[in-house]
């Protein structure tokens, strides 16, 4: 049975290759983005026809969200796979981002997602069948440093997803957070990322080395975001589809070191940890 797809920020990256895959699989899809015209252009190549409803929507937006969702149902009848991949890389050490850059990176990637969730619940609660993909990231996964406002919003779609997973079990609802490593995305050119805007000394020679490296990595990632488009496509035919998926040998990598890490750590201070008990003996 042909699936419908709603897709945010599909206008580049991600979202594009996610929705050309769809597409391409033969499947129809709603592509959401800050400008229908440019979401259109950029799925141009598919020669989707009526297949595809490309429209603007900003996940900050609620009214707006509602209007969408409801053009979706009324011209495909449903929805039956939700793509959250609105947001942008707020990067910097966090005693140089003013607040409200902090502000407006959870109102985008995780108050964002939690608007568009909330939105197409209904629908797929009422169809007793559903597949919700959040985007989350490796830095959803692990920290990597100078980025936490940005890392710590993809934590808070993975508490989100896995929390909301047990919650919709019962109505056949399926929930999987993709976790990418660095996919070939202009996520880290001047026209996406952004940087710390206070200026503090003792982060100056840090701050100017992280920006050269990310700089000179855009471009040369390891990942090829058509691929991954490919991928989800499997995720979403699985009988049984995973929980977290980590996109990318990097991300696989640095998952594993992360869990391995944490485990070493637990078993260090395992006995401490036992020893908060109520019936546990204390030891001086």
């Amino acid at each position: 049975m042909t699936k419908t797809w709603f897709i945010t920020g599909a206008t580049r990256g991600l979202g594009k290759e996610i929705a050309l895959a769809a597409l391409g699989a033969g499947e129809t899809v709603v592509a959401t983005g800050r400008n229908a015209e440019n979401v259109e252009l950029a799925l141009a190549d598919a020669n989707a026809g009526d297949r595809l409803l490309a429209t603007t929507l900003d996940v900050t937006d609620a009214a707006r969200l509602a209007q969408v969702v409801k053009a979706a149902i009324d011209r495909f009848g449903r929805i039956d796979v939700l793509v959250n991949n609105a947001g942008y890389g707020q990067l910097g050490f966090f005693e140089t981002l003013a607040p409200e850059q902090v502000e407006t990176q959870y109102r985008t990637n995780v108050f964002g997602l939690f608007n568009v969730t909330r939105a197409v619940l209904p629908q797929l609660r009422a169809q007793r069948s559903g597949h919700i993909l959040n985007i989350s990231s490796i830095g959803g996964v692990v920290g990597f440093g100078g980025a936490a406002a940005y890392t710590s919003s993809k934590f808070a779609i993975e508490g989100f997803s896995e929390d909301l997973a047990i919650d919709l079990k019962p109505f056949g609802i399926h929930v999987t957070i993709v976790e990418p490593g660095f996919f070939r995305t202009d996520f880290l050119e001047n026209s996406s990322v952004k940087y710390g805007e206070v200026s503090i000394d003792d982060y100056a020679d840090a701050d100017a080395k992280q920006r050269a490296q990310y700089g000179a990595h855009s471009g040369k990632q390891l990942g090829d975001p058509a691929k991954l488009g490919q991928a989800l496509l499997t995720i979403v035919a699985a009988v049984a589809p995973p929980l977290r998926y980590a996109a990318g040998s990097d991300a696989v990598e640095m998952t594993r070191n992360a869990l391995k890490n944490r485990l070493i750590e637990l078993d260090r201070w395992r006995e401490l940890s036992e020893s908060t008990d109520s019936n546990a003996s204390v030891k001086a």
